[in-house]
């Protein structure tokens, strides 16, 4: 009865292996090269040569997610504003010296820079990748270089005067930041695409937290911290440019950024370093 036993478990124990070696496959093997995927199957062709069979895609499936987010995005770009101020009201007010006028506060146009850095941005999706949700939060700071660099603020009250000391200054900015959300409607022309084209337009909405005139004259550095009587909150109208690699940003402000003395409503144009 053993040797019975021995030899039906050697009978069993040699059909598996047999089976086995006729219903086994290759295991297919791949290879991915950047973006091109190579696949060797393993299965071979009915001549003598025995071939392997590869195939060579550079196909690459991807599936976007509805919700997709963006971390510390950098905007690089110039300030400026639109003066429309009544100067001699202004003066007549005590808030300009009477030898300021709209020559004196001209802005250094190549000097006069805008500096965004937003902590995150989200973009959601509503409409098939096409029409997106944009929002975030960040810190937009601009300094403004005066082409008169004897320009002095004072403070409580504020007062904008020439200073001849500073003729020969080596730094004269005045600067004013905020703490901003965007909040955007997108438009994706190639979705499924990293670097695809499109655009974005919406509103941001800017709360003032930290205002400065900083000078730099022989190697001394002086800073004034004021509000200086600027709006406390900055509402702009905002857009975005997307052109494969680059993208392009602009802002231009529904209000005055003065709460008394100058009409001057700053704008923005420059470029985004973003994935998106």
């Amino acid at each position: 009865m053993k040797r019975i036993l021995l030899a039906l478990i050697a009978f069993g124990g040699a059909m598996t292996c047999l089976a086995q070696d006729s219903t086994k496959k290759e295991k297919a093997d791949t290879i991915r090269v950047g973006g091109m995927i190579i696949i060797k199957d393993g299965k071979r062709d009915d001549g003598e040569k025995k071939d392997r069979n590869i195939t060579i895609s550079n196909h690459k499936k991807r599936k976007s997610s509805n919700i997709s987010t963006n971390w510390w995005i950098v905007d690089l770009g110039f300030s400026n504003v639109k003066d429309e101020t009544n100067y001699p009201a202004a003066i007549a007010s005590g808030f300009l010296d009477n030898s300021i006028g709209k020559d004196q506060l001209d802005l250094k146009t190549g000097k006069s820079v805008n500096v965004n850095i937003w902590m995150f941005m989200q973009k959601l999706n509503v409409i098939k990748h096409v029409v997106n949700l944009k929002y975030g939060l960040g810190l937009e700071l601009n300094n403004y270089r005066f082409e008169n660099e004897t320009v002095r603020f004072a403070k409580n009250p504020t007062k904008i005067s020439l200073d001849v000391s500073l003729k020969d200054v080596d730094k004269n900015k005045f600067a004013a930041d905020y703490i901003t959300v965007p909040f955007m409607v997108n438009f994706n022309l190639t979705p499924g695409r990293e670097k695809g084209f499109g655009f974005s337009a919406g509103v941001s909405a800017g709360m003032l937290y930290s205002a400065r005139q900083k000078i730099k004259n022989n190697g001394n550095k002086t800073k004034l911290h004021d509000d200086f009587d600027l709006e406390k909150w900055k509402l702009s109208y905002i857009g975005e440019l997307n052109l494969g690699p680059v993208r392009l940003y602009g802002s231009y402000a529904m209000n005055n950024m003065w709460e008394k003395g100058l009409d001057q409503t700053p704008y923005n144009v420059g470029i985004r370093l973003s994935h998106w």
